[in-house]
């Protein structure tokens, strides 16, 4: 077992801005960076990490849970980038930028650490990942370092525990989703500005094709229950450095079905992730204090 516990309940007001359409899922106190979230299979949740290294679960109104709330502790505590659940045994795989792919099995508050390792190279900052629905596998993205093209798409064996290079020669990858057949995988690569996909199965499997293309730069990318994906796109703007945030659905074949700004509430705050639940979309940001909900 990880000796750092990974998850601590966290209960928060929500608060109401702007619109009676848009709340706040206030962080506990010195909680920071919600990047990315995840719903268990009884809906429960959401599920976020953040800066400290802690993983917090939203449950009511109440009150709050304080940790040490001290980012510099990232390389002891780790630091959770990519969050997702298999929904078969209910265990939360996570991705964290210095400790690697580790598992919370189901029912417990320490997490295992499964995997540092590819091919006997390193990782370096584990970003994205999705649970396979079908098979359990977990997909993994590294990113290397901003304005290179060296991060690589990974697969975990659940059953084997081997780590397998599925794609290298990424430029910024930073999102990672499975159809829910499990015949592929798109892959956001932030600095590359597009999506591509990644066959797992089929006539096509192992081989990769461009999907789209963005004028913005793309971020984490989930799979809703309709089959669809949602992407977090940074806009950029005429003023250099300064990106508008907006949510945007593409279908499994590239095709943008829904658009949604959300730089009014968000201004040019980088979003990471723009995920549907239930009926509401949830936002996640390493910039922010809190997960915002638009119902």
């Amino acid at each position: 077992m990880f000796p750092i516990s990974l998850i601590i309940f966290f209960l928060s007001l929500p608060s109401v801005l702007h619109s009676l359409n848009y709340v706040k899922l206030r962080l506990p106190l010195l909680a920071v960076g919600p990047e990315s979230s995840a719903f268990d299979a009884a809906g429960a949740g959401p599920y976020t990490g953040v800066a400290d290294g802690r993983i917090l679960k939203y449950v009511n109104p109440s009150a709050l849970c304080v940790g040490h709330g001290i980012p510099a502790l990232g390389p002891t505590c780790g630091r959770p980038l990519g969050l997702g659940f298999n929904n078969l045994t209910g265990d939360l795989y996570i991705a964290d930028a210095y400790l690697g792919l580790l598992v919370l099995r189901k029912n417990q508050t320490i997490a295992t650490q499964l995997a540092t390792s590819a091919n006997g190279v390193p990782f370096r900052s584990p970003d994205g990942l999705d649970v396979d629905p079908v098979t359990g596998n977990v997909q993994i993205l590294l990113a290397i370092a901003k304005n290179d093209s060296t991060g690589r798409l990974l697969k975990y064996d659940i059953k084997t525990k081997q780590v397998t290079v599925l794609l290298k020669g990424l430029s910024g990858p930073a999102g990672t989703a499975v159809s829910p057949d499990g015949t592929f995988v798109l892959v956001t690569e932030f600095i590359g500005k597009r999506i591509q996909k990644y066959w797992l199965k089929g006539p096509k499997a192992n081989t990769a094709e461009v999907l789209i293309t963005f004028k913005g730069r793309p971020d984490n990318i989930k799979r809703n229950r309709g089959g669809d994906f949602w992407v977090a796109v940074n806009q950029e703007t005429i003023i250099p450095l300064l990106m508008k945030p907006e949510g945007i659905r593409l279908d499994a074949n590239g095709t943008v079905k829904e658009s949604r700004p959300i730089n009014l509430q968000y201004g040019t705050t980088l979003v990471s992730e723009v995920q549907e639940f239930s009926g509401a979309l949830y936002i996640g940001s390493m910039y922010t204090k809190f997960i915002g909900v638009y119902k």
